[in-house]
């Protein structure tokens, strides 16, 4: 078993812990279906409280930054644990706390039309202060709906 097999389930619990105390997230919906190394899974079943355009019943593009964003953010915590791994949970939790968005950046490709949504984010780079991740936004028929990059103040 690697070092990151060992450490996966402390940093999937942490990231999970934080995503889930943010209301923000509860209020939208948002639900985190994968946390691994390499990617952060997260899906989001559609509701009218969440339609951006009353005519045509689109999701709102906020809803997708911002589903693209705390995607994004829980990734960015990974990258930032396992860099941070040499100190005690306490204090990387600490450092962490301060996790904050400085740059997004979201292409929307298509209207979001659909049952339910999915989000992949994964790391770019993962530095001392400062972490950077992709992520992809699909619709429940696998259609690239948006995509976005994201920084992020985590260390």
């Amino acid at each position: 078993m690697s070092d990151v097999d060992e450490f996966l389930p402390e940093i999937r619990q942490a990231v999970i812990d934080f995503i889930n105390r943010v209301p923000f997230n509860k209020v939208v919906g948002f639900t985190l279906t994968d946390i691994t190394p390499e990617k952060v899974s997260m899906t989001l079943p559609m509701r009218p409280e969440l339609v951006g355009n009353f005519i045509t019943g689109i999701l709102h593009g906020g809803v997708i930054s911002s589903m693209i964003d705390v995607a994004g953010g829980a990734m960015s915590l990974v990258g930032a644990f396992r860099n941070l791994e040499h100190l005690p949970l306490e204090e990387r939790v600490l450092r962490l706390s301060k996790i904050g968005t400085i740059d997004l950046r979201i292409d929307y490709l298509r209207p979001g039309r659909g049952e339910r949504f999915d989000v992949e984010a994964t790391l770019l780079r993962a530095g001392n202060k400062v972490a950077v991740t992709r992520a992809e936004f699909f619709n429940d028929k696998g259609e690239l709906c948006a995509v976005g990059t994201g920084t992020y103040l985590c260390g």
